[in-house]
């Protein structure tokens, strides 16, 4: 559906022509009369486009077309703006999911275990109600604290996973079994390990031995992140802090890591900000 306006610019007529269908594109006429010495006429055999009093316009199409009338014309064309792209996915998934490995057991323990000890003790003087239980109170109250304690002392806490919503996709389908333990394993509380992946580093980088790295130097796990690589492969990237290491050192071990946590998987290094290098495990399976 074409709408047609006239209006008077600068002494000349101008036509504007929109199509419904198309937005963003305007083709603009300009139709601008020579000088005659009628103003009330465009030319000689023409007749006004406006009435005697110069408020109604009168626009004659058929004429137009038909009129030997000279014309200068101008055609112009407004620039259509581009579709943007679409921008790939990389909203940040929050960790919402509730699990008991989330949980510290040494923290639920020692608050229970204390608990119990301290209302017991006040039921025993007579302090608080129920000195019929104090002594059973008393009883599971100091070990489930000494166990708290314990719990907390040799607690390893999970660390931060950074998952992106296109990984997050991926994962299930495309994640090995071993990426998805090791994803589990990171991300939850742990008794009694020094670090996370200690098995791990401790076969890659062989502490103590020839070829090897001193203990104190290990490699500390800090967070790990999930991701889509260029070329659409889920990939679970551990981030390690060494300050006694370097690139040489991670990148002499690559064979290793893509051993130790394979099959299916293909391993890069990639150094980081501040002592950090990042060790990318990407998943051979691909949609």
């Amino acid at each position: 559906m074409k709408a047609a306006v006239a209006a008077m610019v600068g002494g000349g007529i101008v036509l504007c022509s929109q199509s419904s269908a198309v937005s963003g594109c305007t083709s603009l006429l300009s139709l601008k009369r020579l000088p005659s010495a009628s103003s009330g006429t465009i030319g000689p055999n023409f007749p006004s486009f406006f009435s005697a009093n110069n408020r109604a316009p009168i626009f004659p199409i058929n004429h137009l077309k038909n009129s030997s009338s000279r014309f200068r014309l101008v055609a112009g064309a407004a620039e259509s703006t581009p579709p943007s792209s679409v921008a790939a996915d990389k909203s940040i998934v929050p960790d919402e999911e509730f699990s008991l490995a989330k949980v510290s057991f040494g923290v639920i323990g020692l608050g229970v275990g204390i608990s119990l000890l301290s209302y017991g003790f006040g039921a025993y003087f007579n302090i608080l109600p129920g000195s019929e239980w104090s002594a059973l109170m008393l009883t599971y109250g100091f070990p489930l604290a000494i166990i708290g304690m314990a719990l907390k002392y040799a607690e390893l806490k999970p660390v931060p996973c950074l998952t992106y919503s296109d990984a997050q996709m991926l994962r299930e389908k495309c994640a090995t079994p071993i990426l998805k333990q090791v994803r589990n394993d990171v991300t939850r509380y742990r008794y009694g390990d020094e670090q996370h992946l200690d098995e791990a580093l401790k076969r890659i980088f062989q502490y103590g031995q020839g070829g090897g790295i001193p203990r104190r130097s290990a490699p500390t796990l800090q967070m790990i992140r999930e991701e889509v690589t260029e070329d659409g492969r889920y990939c679970l990237v551990l981030v390690f802090e060494a300050k006694a290491l370097e690139l040489s050192d991670f990148e002499q071990r690559q064979a290793k890591f893509a051993s130790f946590f394979g099959p299916g998987i293909t391993a890069e290094i990639v150094e980081g900000e501040k002592n950090l290098y990042e060790v990318k495990l990407i998943s051979n399976t691909k949609l």
